[in-house]
């Protein structure tokens, strides 16, 4: 049966000014697409060009991108969705805004006894209900290896913790996935990164601390250490992990691992 939507999506693809060239660039920055099948590969290519196409990447003064910059960042936006039906997982934006640096956000917040305290807070990221997603350029420049950071994936993974609303750490689960299992899951984990920092503020903990800023933040942050740094992530928190595999329908800790035992030189090449 003829679909629009299909022939559409054909057209856009046929007339794509990104190259095999340019996906051959983006391999050699990008490590963590290292193990991907040839066919993982083709479609991840495919969706980043028409991420491309739907999204508007505007770059601010001290900020140049070039085709491949481009697609690299398109590439680790659509990795999580890699194994997800295309069923506009971004909704509800329409553009990415590249700053050159750091910048300073306005913060507010009504405390429990109703004092409002006003802040700047400097930042890498920040991504807004119904409204754009914004990166420092250095921060997307310093992605893309198994690393544990990954500026793309932490603040698309708010978008989609959006997609039901204000986020909340509760992205909208499959129908196989059961709400109460992922909440103990993520709960558990998160009010044990509270507990350690609570007795001791500069405990070291398994993940970035900064996961237990919010429960929004513990699913951004275990976004991306899900596929930068899997190995970290799944010794922490198990049970977290799990659910990551069943939201995602990813398994990069198999990946790494079948990477690791057969290239034994592979952790030293990718730790640069």
């Amino acid at each position: 049966m003829w679909s629009f939507r299909a022939w559409r999506r054909r057209r856009i693809l046929s007339r794509s000014l990104y190259t095999t060239r340019h996906w051959h660039e983006v391999r050699a920055r990008l490590p963590i697409l290292d193990g991907l099948s040839e066919a993982e590969e083709q479609r991840l290519f495919q969706r980043a060009i028409l991420f491309l196409h739907h999204k508007r990447l505007t770059a601010l003064p001290g900020v140049e991108l070039d085709e491949s910059d481009r697609l690299t960042l398109a590439a680790q936006a659509e990795l999580p969705l890699l194994h997800l039906a295309e069923l506009d997982w971004y909704q509800g934006f329409h553009e990415i805004v590249l700053y050159p640096d750091d910048f300073v956000s306005p913060q507010r917040h009504r405390d429990a006894s109703g004092i409002e305290h006003e802040w700047d807070d400097e930042r890498s990221g920040e991504a807004w209900h119904q409204g754009p997603v914004i990166m420092a350029w250095p921060g997307v420049q310093s992605g893309g290896g198994w690393d544990a950071y990954n500026l793309v994936i932490h603040e698309l993974s708010h978008k989609l913790d959006m997609l039901n609303g204000d986020a909340n750490g509760l992205p909208p689960l499959h129908r196989d996935m059961r709400i109460g299992d992922w909440a103990s899951a993520m709960q558990a984990a998160y009010d044990e990164m509270n507990a350690a920092l609570d007795a001791n503020p500069e405990a070291h903990t398994a993940i970035d601390p900064y996961a237990a800023e919010n429960p929004a933040e513990f699913f951004a942050v275990t976004s991306e250490y899900f596929f930068s740094a899997p190995d970290l992530l799944q010794q922490a928190f198990p049970a977290v992990y799990q659910q990551l595999v069943g939201f995602y329908r990813q398994d990069p800790l198999t990946r790494l691992q079948r990477l690791l035992a057969e290239h034994p030189d592979y952790r030293d090449t990718t730790n640069g």
